[in-house]
């Protein structure tokens, strides 16, 4: 079996997705400590013509604390502004229609209060929208391994898992040690994310904006080539 394990990230790039489609398995990591100016609440688009970050406020944030335990701000001001903002910049994008709601139904007509369930159903949603099948579970309260830290956690998920590869982005070559996982039986593997250039709001190409801009901008069909690309 083929295993990815990564934390819940906000509506990702497509090299997240690529990830979760080139594995049987994929978990989020949702009982590790909060990362700040991570990618778990936020993510970029483009505003106004320029690349920009967007955000949903937390609230007592910690890098303390668990992922699993960070509610997301009450502040409806906060949400409308954001709300207000994606729509006038996207309103004009030929797939708006079709991607709008499903950012909508997440970040602005949800009732969830934790961030993480927020950023997984985001990812899940999206993978509803491609037709991605991989079985998709969360590691906590799942593996009884808090005490671990680092790849040696990572390798006692794939054990348990019975997984004979582990594949990761290429943000793991520095965490992750081939070797390792080798005696242990599994291979350890990196895919690299073919990001296809496309026609946005942005005067020069950015790649790895989050999976949203592309929803916008090309067609579901030409998305999932490039998942599987």
């Amino acid at each position: 079996m083929k295993l990815a394990i990564m934390q819940p990230y906000l509506f990702p790039y497509i090299g997240y997705f690529q990830l979760i489609n080139s594995v049987d398995k994929f978990i989020f990591l949702d009982d590790v400590n909060f990362i700040n100016k991570g990618w778990i609440n936020r993510n970029r688009l483009i505003f106004s013509g320029s690349v920009s970050y967007f955000s949903l406020a937390l609230k007592q944030a910690s890098q303390n604390k668990k992922i699993e335990e960070i509610d997301i701000s009450e502040d409806s001001k906060l949400l409308l502004k954001l709300e207000r903002s994606i729509k006038e910049s996207y309103k004009k994008a030929p797939f708006f229609s079709e991607a709008y709601p499903i950012l909508e139904s997440r970040l602005f007509l949800s009732d969830l209060d934790k961030i993480s369930e927020i950023a997984k159903l985001s990812v899940l949603d999206v993978m509803k929208f491609l037709d991605i099948k991989t079985t998709v579970v969360q590691s906590s309260g799942l593996y009884e391994n808090q005490h671990l830290t680092g790849q040696d956690r990572i390798l006692d998920i794939c054990l348990k898992e019975g997984a004979a590869e582990y594949i990761n982005l290429p943000g793991g070559n520095n965490l992750y040690d081939r070797n390792f996982f080798k005696n242990q039986g599994i291979e350890l593997s990196f895919i690299k994310p073919n990001i296809a250039e496309y026609k946005n709001f942005s005067v020069a190409f950015e790649p790895a904006l989050s999976i949203i801009d592309l929803m916008m901008h090309v067609p579901c069909e030409n998305i999932k080539e490039m998942i599987n690309a």
